[in-house]
């Protein structure tokens, strides 16, 4: 299966695999919480800004290839929603998925960068599992992950996905300064409620209450 995804293909398939852990109340998620999931200004390099457009064009893309489920409403529900299958269709385990999600939403990284990001997603005891865990996605018959060139003045190699075929490299001004572990619990907390306020406005609409 060759890796030629798009950055926006890659960004919705990064944010379905983050949100499935980090917010499960939530989760499979409405196309409208997943555009503000693309688009949050923290713990994503490059910050995007997509268009629902973009973003369901990349969904129905990745569902071709198996990648993205579409879950149709039921109970009353009158939203499409979507889950990933990326774990899936790549044979990943929880801490191969986890890397690779990070390194999805945050462009290349190193590994000790990788482990304090991954908390949220996977636990990682020792800096020696990341290495694994990078290792078996370069690994993979298709590789999902490659070390990139030492930069001047920097000690730790980076790597990066290739989700997208070549290497995604971003420049350090692009990338957002890591928040610390309060602003990514603030922020997961306000996509929680932005979430429910959105669920309830659809169970009203569709109860036909004001």
């Amino acid at each position: 299966m060759a890796m030629d995804l798009t950055t926006v293909e890659v960004r919705v398939a990064g944010s379905l695999m983050e949100k499935e852990v980090t917010t499960p109340d939530t989760y499979p998620l409405t196309l409208n919480a997943l555009v503000a999931s693309c688009n949050q200004s923290t713990g994503r390099a490059p910050v995007l800004q997509l268009e629902h457009r973009e973003v369901e064009e990349a969904l129905r893309s990745l569902k071709e290839r198996g990648f993205v489920r579409f879950v149709h409403p039921s109970h009353g529900g009158r939203s499409e929603k979507y889950r990933h299958a990326v774990a899936e269709a790549l044979a990943l385990g929880a801490a191969e998925r986890a890397v690779l999600c990070v390194l999805a939403l945050r462009g290349p990284q190193t590994p000790g960068e990788l482990k304090g990001r991954c908390d949220r997603l996977h636990a990682f005891a020792h800096l020696d599992e990341v290495q694994r865990a990078l290792e078996a996605l370069a690994d993979q018959p298709e590789p999902l992950a490659t070390r990139l060139p030492r930069r001047l003045g920097q000690k730790e190699l980076r790597w990066a996905h290739l989700l997208c075929g070549d290497p995604q490299d971003v420049e350090e001004g692009d990338r957002p300064a890591a928040p610390p572990p309060r602003t990514d619990r603030l922020a997961d907390l306000e996509e929680r409620v932005a979430s429910l306020e959105a669920g309830l406005a659809e169970l009203r609409a569709g109860l036909g209450l004001p």
